[in-house]
């Protein structure tokens, strides 16, 4: 609780205390209006101020209005009748009990967000003639070398250079389990370095960082309001000035029409306090609290998970998400290539994977990379000469004083060897010849990652109708996959702008009502995030493409997330339409009964900061998101 909530916390108790001890003392006339007035004017003072500032400011129609107006009308009936001013004091003090609910709720929520602005730096270490000088990150220059002590943050980007460690990246995606990190790796601002000293080269300004971007994302999530946050507001501008003048008639029209029409007394205390009874119900505070409350909790708890979500509006479209569009390669694979199989036709497997590695030591190709990492040793290059790299066919050396040729069906077909297609693994064939004779061939592919097939079969599970993947790799190699992890549709060998082409067809194709999602590495696949209804970008911790081009950024590349998130806003959005529905349905019954009579004051109360405080507590339970 922060100084502003206990104090409001106390005057409630103050009040509160006041209005029982009062109840018992047997006082009069104007020395009971006055001892009243203390309880009522401790809590309810600031309402009051409030009140007066709308009235002068033109901006009269709002709850502090409507609870003066409440209030004071009670306080006039009291004067004028049995000098009970009970209701006047409970009103505005359970309506404050309920601003202290919301009050803490937002705390709560903030609280959230603040543990993901914990991550903001404060300083960064530089080194200076043998001593360590803490500078403003601002000051660090893009290429300086940056000092980070155990227990302290990574202020910048950058690579390190020298040291390793454990980091910490939960407050930027969730995972609780450290992630190793050695000279030659790249780091993101925003992580602490949790055991080992390390130097850092930084690649970005401050103000370009990781951690500066998902600061400014979150602090701006607000700013973009949900169709649902958009309605409440429309809502309340029309609906608060028609009860003020509602509940005017109610006081004004039935007294007269009893006089002049029915002959009958008027009874103008009767109606007013009807009139002062329908005022109170009528205030919209569990719709106008609640529902961006409900929003805010739910970014925030997304937030906490690793999700970050760029505004409410976009919490709403995913939660209606019924299609999602993946890219492939760094979405549902690594992104790595590795030796997936290795097909002899005569020589022993682990010669063919020495000679493929050693023919290819000099080239800097992926491939060449990956046949070097199975190998599983750096190859001798003085025992290679004669390396010719032939464009878009492969590489032929002498290794040993043997002819390798390694390279795709077209080497081979250029050498006249006779060689055979691979029949049992999709991916990348390396066909290896030796002085002539075909030895056989090496798969290489871009491994799924652990969780993809789970991934896919539990968004299906959570209501997603169809799932489609779109990649620039081969037919067989996007068959594969899609085999693999049970995706509904692929499409293969398609241009970035393939991608927006298809991704236009597919939303022309389902209902308004039906969102589609794209999920991409956040880096080749901008123009499609920015197409898709909601655009998600996973692993994309330090990409500026992604937290640029995507609504929605998952901090890490586990696709697991993808499910996380639409779960995530899918819970933010039952609560938010739990509330429409109890808070309006709550206000019809209440406000008909207060209209014909059957309901006094508390019942008011009930209907006014009851369904407040109900819909508050309902809308906290966005936050706890963990276990979706």
């Amino acid at each position: 609780m922060n100084k502003k909530q206990k104090k409001m916390l106390i005057r409630i108790i103050i009040s509160a205390l006041l209005m029982v001890l009062l109840s018992f003392v047997k006082i009069q006339g104007v020395l009971r209006f006055l001892l009243y007035m203390v309880p009522y004017l401790i809590v309810g003072y600031d309402i009051l101020i409030k009140a007066v500032k709308g009235i002068l400011n033109k901006q009269v129609f709002d709850e502090c209005f409507l609870m003066a107006v409440a209030t004071v009308g009670a306080i006039v009936l009291g004067i004028i009748g049995d000098g009970d001013y009970t209701e006047a004091i409970a009103v505005m003090l359970f309506y404050q009990i309920g601003e202290w609910f919301q009050s803490y709720a937002v705390g709560r929520s903030r609280r959230n967000i603040s543990e993901l602005m914990d991550i903001r730096p404060d300083y960064a270490n530089i080194e200076q003639d043998g001593h360590l000088e803490r500078v403003d990150p601002d000051e660090v220059e893009t290429g300086s070398i940056i000092v980070v002590q155990p227990g302290e943050k990574v202020p910048i980007d950058g690579v390190i250079t020298e040291g390793s460690t454990m980091l910490d990246t939960a407050a930027l995606t969730g995972e609780s389990v450290p992630r190793t990190a050695k000279a030659g790796d790249e780091v993101i601002s925003g992580c602490i370095n949790m055991s080992g000293l390390i130097k850092i080269r930084t690649t970005r300004e401050f103000g370009e960082s990781t951690v500066s971007k998902i600061l400014d994302l979150v602090e701006n999530a607000s700013s973009r309001k949900s169709r649902s946050e958009a309605f409440i507001s429309r809502f309340a501008r029309v609906y608060t000035p028609a009860v003020c003048y509602s509940a005017l008639a109610l006081a004004i029209i039935p007294p007269i029409f009893r006089m002049l029409v029915m002959g009958q007394p008027a009874m103008w205390g009767d109606w007013l306090y009807r009139a002062l009874t329908f005022l109170v119900i009528s205030c919209p505070c569990a719709l106008v609290i609640s529902i961006p409350l409900s929003f805010f909790a739910g970014i925030g708890g997304a937030s906490k998970e690793g999700v970050l979500v760029k505004g409410s509006n976009y919490l709403e479209t995913l939660a209606d998400t019924r299609y999602v569009v993946f890219d492939k390669t760094g979405t549902l694979t690594k992104g790595v290539f590795e030796v997936t199989g290795i097909h002899q036709a005569g020589m022993d497997e682990k010669e063919l994977l020495r000679l493929a590695a050693y023919a290819e030591s000099s080239s800097t190709h992926p491939i060449s990379r990956s046949l070097i990492k199975a190998y599983g040793e750096e190859p001798d290059r003085s025992l290679v000469t004669d390396v010719r790299e032939i464009s878009g066919k492969g590489v032929i050396a002498t290794v040993e004083g043997r002819t390798v040729a390694c390279g795709n069906d077209k080497l081979m077909e250029e050498l006249s060897v006779p060689h055979e297609d691979c029949h049992e693994d999709a991916g990348t064939i390396i066909h290896v010849a030796v002085d002539g004779a075909y030895e056989g061939h090496i798969v290489i592919s871009d491994v799924l990652k652990d969780d993809a097939a789970d991934a896919i079969r539990k968004l299906k599970s959570s209501g997603i109708r169809r799932t489609i993947m779109l990649t620039g790799d081969s037919e067989a190699v996007a068959a594969a996959v899609a085999k693999k992890l049970s995706i509904d549709e692929y499409h293969a060998e398609l241009l970035p702008g393939d991608k927006v082409d298809k991704v236009e067809e597919l939303i022309a194709a389902k209902s308004e009502k039906d969102k589609l999602a794209f999920v991409g590495d956040g880096i080749n696949d901008a123009p499609v995030l920015s197409r898709a209804d909601v655009g998600i970008a996973m692993g994309a911790m330090g990409s500026d493409a992604a937290i640029e081009a995507a609504d929605v950024v998952l901090m890490d590349d586990d696709p697991m997330k993808i499910v996380k998130a639409i779960r995530i806003a899918r819970k933010c959005l039952g609560i938010v339409r739990q509330n429409i529905v109890f808070a309006i349905g709550i206000k019809l019954i209440c406000l008909f009964l207060g209209a014909i009579g059957f309901a006094n004051m508390w019942l008011a109360i009930f209907a006014d900061v009851g369904v407040m405080v109900l819909a508050v507590l309902n809308a906290i339970r966005a936050l706890f998101v963990k276990d979706l």
